[in-house]
């Protein structure tokens, strides 16, 4: 009897266990929000709880670019990219919401929120920001629709100048160096690689910060090594390169002066590549060439003989002979 009752005990506080669990949900349904100025996503959590961070990232070619931070103890981190336009909203205590402005076509896309709570874990959503009408951006304004007229948001595409240039072929390996040369003392560098030129990040590719009087480094690319000095300069080791990585990189410094970049331009050089034509091409003039060598050997060793003979020749002749065949030749 003790038994079964030990065994009941056990089997009650499991049940107890398993009701306390709560696994991260995600909001299946994919929420459309229309581009305009100053558009609101909206990322509020359904229960109530303690919030410990609410993350946005947004995909870019198949992977997650970090878009902002926010943390109720250490604050708010937001993108290059984003910096002074986005801002959270924070209507209540689990409230993720972000509001965008100054927008372009570019911040058209899929986001995605995150919001980590306590106890019941994470919750997420998606949401997709499209464009209706191609090269316009609809600002909110009383009698904007009515009127017929559109207020557009033009930037033009800011030409990045590199402050270094490196150049490397396929498989090499080799070393983005980030050196702070600014004012103001560093806490956190950040390496991430540009879009083709653009000024949106295609993903974050390491990070050197200090935290808590240490020096930490994270790399987030599983080819890359992340080395970080005690000023904080950070160089990122890419081991066999290839052409995909070749662009614009940028070393983002945060500082107690604001903000600061370096930017480094990596171009990665092709193998040379021959087609058959062209192989045929190459094989065939270097056989001409090889014949044309070969014959003109064989003419001097002809010539040679020849040469050797005739003086063979005269040697056996008399010596009145030879001086009338030197006479002859002379006449000649």
């Amino acid at each position: 009897m003790e038994a079964v009752q030990k065994d009941h005990w056990y089997f009650m506080v499991l049940l107890i266990f398993l009701s306390s669990l709560e696994v991260s949900v995600q909001q299946r349904d994919v929420t459309t929000v229309k581009l305009k100025e100053g558009m609101v996503l909206e990322c509020v959590c359904p229960w109530e709880g303690n919030l410990s961070m609410v993350s946005w990232t947004k995909l870019i070619r198949f992977e997650k670019a970090p878009v902002a931070v926010y943390h109720p103890e250490y604050g708010v981190s937001i993108s290059q990219y984003y910096q002074t336009r986005i801002q959270f909203q924070k209507t209540t205590p689990m409230d993720g919401s972000i509001t965008i402005s100054k927008v372009t076509q570019e911040d058209a896309g899929l986001y995605h929120c995150s919001v980590q709570t306590f106890p019941k874990g994470s919750w997420a959503r998606d949401i997709r920001v499209e464009v209706e009408d191609t090269g316009t951006v609809e600002e909110d304004g009383a009698g904007s629709e009515a009127d017929g007229d559109t207020n557009i948001h033009t930037r033009e595409p800011e030409v990045i100048q590199a402050d270094t240039e490196l150049i490397a072929e396929r498989s090499d390996n080799l070393t983005i160096s980030c050196n702070h040369e600014h004012n103001g003392t560093v806490y956190e560098v950040t390496v991430e690689k540009l879009d083709h030129g653009s000024t949106s990040g295609v993903g974050i590719m390491a990070k050197c910060r200090l935290e808590n009087g240490g020096l930490f480094g994270v790399d987030y690319t599983h080819r890359g090594i992340v080395n970080c000095s005690e000023g904080l300069d950070t160089r990122l080791q890419l081991n066999d390169v290839g052409e995909e990585d070749g662009g614009l990189y940028r070393c983002l410094f945060n500082t107690d002066a604001g903000v600061q970049t370096t930017t480094v331009l990596l171009t990665v050089l092709s193998p040379v590549e021959f087609s058959l034509s062209e192989y045929l091409i190459y094989i065939g003039g270097g056989v001409s060439g090889l014949l044309l060598l070969l014959s003109v050997i064989v003419m001097l060793v002809v010539w040679q003989r020849k040469k050797k003979m005739r003086a063979k020749y005269i040697t056996k002749l008399h010596p009145a002979q030879r001086r009338l065949r030197i006479k002859w030749r002379s006449w000649e």
